[in-house]
This record gives C-alpha cells, structure tokens and sequence, in this order.
C-alpha cells in the first residue's frame, strides 16, 4: 500500500503548476507521537506533501511515461508549526524539465500563511546514466496516485490528460 499525503488537488495546470490540499486532524498518530504533549506536523511530512504534490505535476508533464522520483531536496525552510485543525496547501511550480530530471519550487500555506518553502529536484530514473534496470511497471504512479487527479476531474475540473 502507497501512503498518499494529500487529500485532492485544488489546481492542476499541466505542466506549470498544481495546488493540493490536506486536513490535518487530531485524529492522526503522528501528531501524538513527534512530540508527546505538543501535536504538531513534522517538517518531513510537509516536505512530503510537496514531494507528492510536485512529484505528480511532474510526472504529468511527461504522461506518466516515465519513473519519477526525487533526487534532492534543494532548499526546506519552514516559519511557522503546522497543528491539528488546520488545513495545508501546497503550492508547486515547475522551474526545469528535461529528459532526465525536473525541478520545482515550492510554497506551503496554512490558513492563507505562509509556513514554508520547498525546493525540490526529481530524476526520470528510466533515462539515469548510472546503467541500473528498474522494473519495467511505473511502480511510482500507482492507481492510488492516479485516483487525486481523477477526483480532481469529478469536481468539474478541466479535463487532465492521464
């Protein structure tokens, strides 16, 4: 089973940008477990969220034709705890696409703040020079993945091509 951070895309322009959504709750055990007495989101699982968000918009660029991974997380500097009640956006925008890996940018608002900003660099691992195999299925979009954009659609969304 995948661990999807977000819970549904907001914007997706293909290619350029996209928006995604998650609803932090008390009811997730890693607020009670990072710091025992104080719930708050640790700062990887907001890099997460950026990694998902981008790493999808990403992918999409390219038709899911390729495995894409990230490579490098440039820059994460964060402002300001992130707790329960609070709803998170992530902002991600394509920087740099090529045939071997992309970069984005990113920006991570609360409540209309922002908290925090997120570099981030991916490799298309089916056009690495190191001459490794990597399984011929896309084992990174999964129809766990794939199912954020469709609801994306059904909300009435402009029609992204999968």
């Amino acid at each position: 089973m995948r661990w999807i951070w977000i819970d549904r895309f907001e914007e997706f322009v293909p290619g350029r940008r996209a928006t995604a959504i998650k609803s932090v709750s008390l009811a997730e055990e890693y607020l009670h477990d990072h710091v025992p007495g104080f719930p708050i989101m640790p700062a990887s699982l907001l890099i997460e969220g950026m990694a998902q968000t981008a790493g999808i918009l990403v992918g999409q660029a390219r038709q899911f034709s390729e495995k894409v991974i990230l490579a490098k997380i440039r820059r994460a500097k964060f402002y300001q705890l992130v707790g329960p009640g609070r709803q998170v956006r992530f902002k991600a925008i394509i920087d740099q696409l090529s045939d071997a890996a992309a970069s984005t940018t990113g920006q991570i608002y609360c409540d209309g703040e922002l908290v925090g900003e997120v570099d981030l660099v991916f490799s298309h691992i089916d056009q690495n020079l190191s001459g490794l195999d990597f399984p011929q299925e896309n084992f990174v979009f999964t129809e766990q993945f794939m199912s954020l954009l469709k609801l994306y659609q059904g909300a009435g969304a402009e029609r992204v091509r999968l």
